[in-house]
């Protein structure tokens, strides 16, 4: 049996396939604008409290779990994260 494929089949499962991940994007988008809403919570609470804003000690283990999950992009994508969820209080 061969891999090779028609360029219509490839073409209809190239197809499928954008649309999965074009459903995917639509989910970690709104999954991060609830995380957004959530950090906002937690930082109000914590100065409410007169804690700071953020929690450094926090922010490092957010990192490492998202580098342990996804090695040295798993940072970055952490980082940036954290970067939209910062400073919305």
């Amino acid at each position: 049996m061969s891999d090779t494929m028609t360029k219509e089949a490839a073409e209809t499962v190239i197809a499928e396939a954008r649309g999965r991940i074009d459903g995917l994007d639509g989910e970690i988008l709104d999954l991060l604008r609830r995380r957004i809403a959530v950090s906002a919570e937690v930082q109000t609470a914590r100065i409410a409290a007169g804690g700071p804003r953020l929690s450094l000690t926090r922010e490092m283990e957010i990192l490492d779990r998202y580098r342990t999950a996804l090695g040295r992009p798993g940072t970055e994508i952490a980082m940036l994260m954290l970067e939209l969820c910062r400073g919305r209080v």
